[in-house]
C-alpha cells in the first residue's frame, strides 16, 4: 500500500483491505479504488466523445436539456476556476492520452431506490491513462463532473485509482424558495442553482406568489386589501394587466427564461408554483369579486374564478420550461373540499391540454374528507396535520415529494420553525436508526415511512419560507440558512452516505471549491487588509494601497489634502462590489450639507447618510430600509466602522463631541401590529461605488476581513 499517498488524500478516502473502499465526495459515491494515484498535473486535455455530443437526456425534468457538449463545455470552465487547471476541449470518438473523458453509457446498475433505470446515473473511472465520465445521459456525465471536482478540490493533485458506479436513489432533490413574500434577484436564482448542482440537487421550486398571514379574526377588510401581497412574472399581456404592481420586484420574461436556461446549463430545473385557491391575496386585491370571507382564498363557485385562473396560467405555461408546473392548493376551506377538488382537476386537465406539463399541489385534503383529486396530479406533503402522506396518498395511489416539515425554515425567526436547517436531523432522523433519507416522513414513527424502494416517493425538497415579508431578512441571509447543512441534506436526497465527522472534514474544503457563484461575498487579498484608499493624489485614479492592486476611479470629484471631496453628485467608482460576513470598513467622514446622500454602494447593499426625510444612519439591502437611531453630526470628521460579525451589522462611531458610540443594525418583524420581534440582519458591505449623492468629505477609506 502506497501509505504516505494515502495520507495525503486521507480527508476523502478511508482504507479497507485490498484498497481504497471510501471516495467522499458529496454526495458519497460507492468508488471501488486500487493501490495506484493519478495526478492531475498530467491531464492535458477535456474530450467530448464526438458520438455523442449532441445528444441530449428527454428523461429529465426540463424541456430544455443540454447536449453532452454543452456539459463540457461549463465544466471546463468550473475545472479551471475552482482548482486551476486550464486545459482544451476537444472531441473525438476515443480518449486521449492523459484526458478527461466524457461519453454514455449503459450498465446494469443505473437504476434508483425503486429499481428503476435512471439517466442520471453515471460511471467514474480513474486509471493510469487519465479519468473516463460515462453518463446513462449527458446529465447522468454532468453529475459525474461534480465528483470529479470535489475530489481535485480536496485532494490538492493526486487522485485514486479505480471506478465508481453511481445512481440517485429519487429523481427530485432539492429546496423550495418563497419568492412570493421576499423578492430575489434573478443574478441570486442563478447563484443558488449552481450551490444546488454542485451537490447534484436537480429541483429548485421557486413559489411565485403569495400573501402575509391574512388573519380575518383581526383584520378589516380594508386592512387585508393593503397587506402585503404579490406576484412575481411581469407580463404585459392585457388578460393579467393589474395583476402585479410590483414592477421592481418582478421577473420579465427574459430574465425568467434566462435563470432557467443558466440552471439548466448546471442540471438544476426550476419548479415554478402559482399559488391558488388559497394563499391567493394578491388575486383577489386585483380582482376582489372572487374573494372569500377570507379574502386571502378564491370563491371556486363564482362563476369567473376559474376563467381567471386559467387566464393566468395561459400567459405564463409559454415561460415555464419544466416537465411539472405547481398551482399551490394548500390550507384552503376545509368546508370547501367539493369545490376545492373541482377546482384542481380542471387546472390539471387545462394545463395538461394547454401544454403537456405535468401538476403538483401541496397535500391538503385527503380521500377520506371526500377529495377526489386525480391520481395524474403529484402531492407534495409538508405537514401532518394536512395528511400522512402513506396512508393517504401513496396506498391510494399518488406520487409524493417529501417536502415534511421537519427541514421546514423560515426566514430569520418563526415561532414554529427554525432559521437554518436541522444538521442532527440530517444524520440521525431516521426513527428506526442512522440517517434521513427520502422515504422518511415521519422523524418519530416508522409505521409511517414507506419503504425505501417505494416507487411512488419522487424525492425531497427542502422548504424556506419568509412569513414575515421582505423586510424581515436579506437576500443572502437565505443562502446562509441553507448553506452549512443543506449538501449534507442533499447527500441523503441522493441516496450517499456520508458520515457527519467525514462531512465535517471535507466541508470547507469542497464548498470553497463551488464554482458558478459567490454567495459568500468572497473578495480575494493577500492580507487581511483588502483595501486601502489614502486619497493621496489628485488625480483620476485612487490609490489601492493595501497591495490587491483594487484602484479606483473618480468620477467628477477632486482630492484636496488627502481628502476625497464629494459634492454634485461626484463618486468613486472601485472594481469590488461587496464584502460578505465578518468585515471592518472604515472611514473618516464630514458632511457639509443635511440633504441625505450615499456612503458607500454596491450591488448587495446601500450605506445611506439619510434615507427620505430622515438624516439617521440607513443600511438599504433588497429595497428594504434598516435604520439606526444616530445622524453623522454636520462639518464635523468623524470616524466610522462598519462591521459585519457574522450574522449581525453593527456601526461604530468616533467624533470629537461625542465620543465612541456602537450601534446595531436590526430587522423588525411582524404583521399590521402583531407581536413585534427585533432581530439582528446580515449585511453585506457596499464597496462598488463611493459617495455619489452625499455633499462632503471623506478620507481613510480602509477595509479589512476581520472584525476590529
Amino acid at each position: 500500500m502506497f501509505w504516505g499517498q494515502l495520507v495525503n488524500i486521507g480527508l476523502f478516502l478511508s482504507l479497507s483491505i485490498g484498497g481504497y473502499s471510501r471516495f467522499v465526495a458529496i454526495p458519497t459515491i460507492p468508488f471501488n479504488g486500487t493501490n495506484g494515484i493519478y495526478s492531475l498535473a498530467r491531464l492535458t486535455s477535456i474530450v467530448v466523445d464526438a458520438r455523442y455530443a449532441d445528444i441530449v437526456d428527454n428523461d429529465g425534468a426540463t424541456q430544455i436539456p443540454p447536449t453532452l457538449q454543452q456539459f463540457a463545455e461549463t465544466f471546463q470552465k468550473d475545472l479551471q476556476s475552482t482548482v486551476g487547471i486550464d486545459i482544451p476541449l476537444t472531441s473525438s470518438r476515443t480518449a486521449a492520452a492523459n484526458s478527461i473523458f466524457f461519453t454514455l453509457t449503459n450498465d446494469t446498475g443505473f437504476h434508483d431506490a425503486a429499481g428503476r433505470y435512471t439517466s442520471e446515473a453515471y460511471t467514474l473511472t480513474i486509471n493510469e491513462n487519465g479519468v473516463k465520465i460515462a453518463g446513462a445521459s449527458p446529465l447522468g456525465a454532468w453529475w459525474g463532473s461534480r465528483s470529479l471536482i470535489q475530489a481535485a478540490a480536496v485532494s490538492g493533485d493526486a487522485l485514486p485509482q479505480g471506478s465508481a458506479v453511481d445512481a440517485p436513489g429519487w429523481a427530485n432533490r432539492g429546496i423550495m424558495l418563497d419568492a412570493g413574500r421576499h423578492f430575489y434577484p434573478p443574478e441570486f436564482l442563478v447563484e443558488m442553482c449552481a450551490f444546488l448542482s454542485f451537490f447534484k440537487q436537480n429541483a429548485f421550486h421557486v413559489h411565485l406568489s403569495d400573501n402575509l398571514y391574512n388573519n380575518v379574526d383581526r383584520y378589516s377588510a380594508q386592512q387585508s386589501m393593503d397587506l402585503y401581497a404579490a406576484f412575481r412574472l411581469w407580463s404585459e399581456d392585457p388578460a393579467v394587466a393589474g395583476l402585479n404592481k410590483r414592477a421592481n420586484e418582478s421577473y420579465t420574461k427574459e430574465q425568467f427564461d434566462t435563470v432557467q436556461q443558466q440552471c439548466a446549463r448546471r442540471g438544476v430545473t426550476i419548479i415554478p408554483e402559482i399559488e391558488a385557491p388559497g394563499h391567493a391575496l394578491v388575486i383577489t386585491q386585483w380582482r376582489p369579486e372572487l374573494a372569500l370571507d377570507d379574502l386571502s382564498m378564491l370563491n371556486i363557485t363564482h362563476p369567473n374564478t376559474i376563467p381567471t385562473m386559467k387566464a393566468i396560467w395561459k400567459t405564463f405555461l409559454p415561460w415555464f420550461h419544466s416537465k411539472t408546473v405547481h398551482i399551490g392548493a394548500d390550507e384552503y376551506d376545509k368546508d370547501l373540499v367539493a369545490d376545492y377538488t373541482s377546482f384542481v382537476n380542471t387546472m390539471r386537465d387545462y394545463i395538461f391540454k394547454e401544454s403537456g406539463k405535468d401538476m403538483r399541489i401541496w397535500g391538503t385534503f385527503i380521500p377520506s374528507q371526500g377529495a377526489n383529486v386525480s391520481t395524474d396530479v403529484s402531492i407534495q406533503h409538508w405537514e401532518f396535520f394536512e395528511d400522512n402522506p402513506y396512508f393517504d396518498y401513496i396506498k391510494n395511489g399518488y406520487n409524493v415529494l417529501n417536502s415534511d416539515d421537519a427541514f421546514y425554515i423560515v426566514g430569520k425567526w418563526s415561532g414554529s420553525y427554525p432559521s437554518t436547517l436541522n444538521k442532527t436531523r440530517v444524520f440521525y432522523g431516521n426513527p428506526a436508526g442512522g440517517a434521513y433519507a427520502p422515504n422518511i416522513f415521519d422523524t418519530k414513527n416508522t409505521t409511517n415511512n414507506p419503504p425505501r424502494n417505494d416507487p411512488r416517493i419522487l424525492g425531497h425538497v427542502a422548504a424556506l419560507w419568509n412569513d414575515y415579508g421582505p423586510n424581515s431578512t436579506t437576500v443572502l441571509e437565505t443562502y446562509y440558512s441553507w448553506r452549512d447543512t443543506l449538501p449534507a441534506l442533499a447527500d441523503k436526497q441522493w441516496g450517499g452516505s456520508i458520515l457527519e465527522e467525514e462531512y465535517d472534514a471535507v466541508f470547507d474544503k469542497i464548498h470553497a471549491a463551488i464554482p458558478g457563484q459567490n454567495l459568500d461575498r468572497r473578495v480575494q487579498s493577500h492580507t487581511d487588509t483588502i483595501l486601502h484608499y489614502k486619497f493621496d493624489k489628485n488625480s483620476e485614479t485612487v490609490g489601492d494601497h493595501s497591495g490587491n492592486g483594487y484602484d479606483g476611479s473618480i468620477q467628477g470629484c477632486h482630492v484636496q489634502n488627502s481628502t476625497l471631496v464629494l459634492s454634485n453628485g461626484c463618486y468613486v467608482n472601485t472594481p469590488l462590489g461587496s464584502k460578505g460576513r465578518d468585515y471592518t470598513l472604515s472611514f473618516w467622514v464630514n458632511p457639509t450639507s443635511q440633504t441625505p446622500g450615499t456612503l458607500f454602494a454596491g450591488p448587495d447593499s446601500a450605506l445611506l447618510s439619510g434615507n427620505g426625510s430622515i438624516s439617521n444612519i440607513t443600511l438599504i439591502s433588497g429595497g428594504n430600509p434598516y435604520s439606526l437611531n444616530y445622524s453623522l453630526p454636520l462639518n464635523t470628521w468623524t470616524q466610522v466602522q462598519l462591521i459585519g460579525k457574522g450574522n449581525r451589522t453593527l456601526l461604530r462611531v468616533s467624533d470629537s463631541g461625542a465620543g465612541s458610540t456602537s450601534l446595531e443594525f436590526l430587522a423588525r418583524l411582524g404583521i399590521n401590529g402583531e407581536s413585534q420581534v427585533w432581530a439582528p440582519i446580515g449585511i453585506e458591505a457596499p464597496l462598488a461605488r463611493i459617495g455619489e449623492g452625499f455633499k462632503g468629505m471623506m478620507k481613510e477609506v480602509v477595509l479589512r476581513g476581520s472584525v476590529e
